[in-house]
């Protein structure tokens, strides 16, 4: 059996059986997928428009600047999760929803890129006979990450999108939908861990394995 394989992907930590170099591996797989997602973000942002002088609140590269909380634990229970939402000044763009939507899909777009370039490091691994699997649990890691992200809940990329529809006019709507999204998203994935039900896993976990057996080979 491949090393890969003794990790099931989508990935998430059992508190039963907790393995040191497991939870270290996700524990990097988790930070470079966070800010490659954020960092994507905001460099669409500033190509689109929404230009920022020095812009050390978004372009740092530093993870645990783009940790959020509520992200962080939902990599820890449910094996995906979010970073702390760009700022973006939608003054700026020069055709607001559009550009939102964009800005919100360069983050799983970046997810998606990382893993099949770290994919490609797997492959030359094991080739030469080197254990992949910290670069597998990127693999795994980063792909969930772009999968989920089309829930339609915000700060997911899906519910970013059903933001972005939604009329100006509609403020306070908008605003509620963007701040109960999080919880919503804990809430499913804490119901579906404590009852042992799928809920949204059926939908998304058989994408997420084929994309990764694709990209592993």
């Amino acid at each position: 059996m491949p090393p890969f394989e003794l990790w099931p992907v989508p990935f998430f930590l059992d508190p039963n059986n907790l393995a040191v170099d497991a939870v270290v591996t996700f524990v990097v797989a988790v930070l470079l997928a966070i800010t490659i997602n954020a960092e994507a973000q905001a460099y669409a942002a500033s190509f689109l428009g929404d230009h920022r002088p020095g812009a050390k609140d978004r372009l740092h590269f530093i993870a645990f600047f783009h940790l959020d909380v509520l992200g962080t634990v939902s990599y820890l229970v449910g094996g995906f999760g979010w970073p702390r939402t760009i700022a973006i000044d939608p003054e700026k763009l020069k055709h607001p929803r559009l550009y939102l939507v964009i800005i919100r899909l360069a983050g799983p777009l970046a997810n998606l890129l990382l893993g099949s370039i770290v994919g490609s490091i797997v492959f030359v691994m094991k080739v030469v006979e080197f254990d992949p699997r910290v670069f597998a649990m990127v693999v795994g890691v980063n792909v969930t990450t772009a999968i989920y992200n089309l829930l339609p809940l915000p700060p997911l990329f899906g519910g970013s999108v059903i933001a972005a529809l939604i009329p100006q006019r509609f403020k306070k709507i908008k605003w509620t939908f963007w701040l109960a999204g999080p919880f919503a998203i804990l809430a499913i994935i804490l119901l579906e861990r404590i009852t042992r039900q799928g809920i949204i896993s059926p939908y998304f976990n058989p994408i997420i394995t084929k994309i990764f057996q694709y990209i592993m080979g």
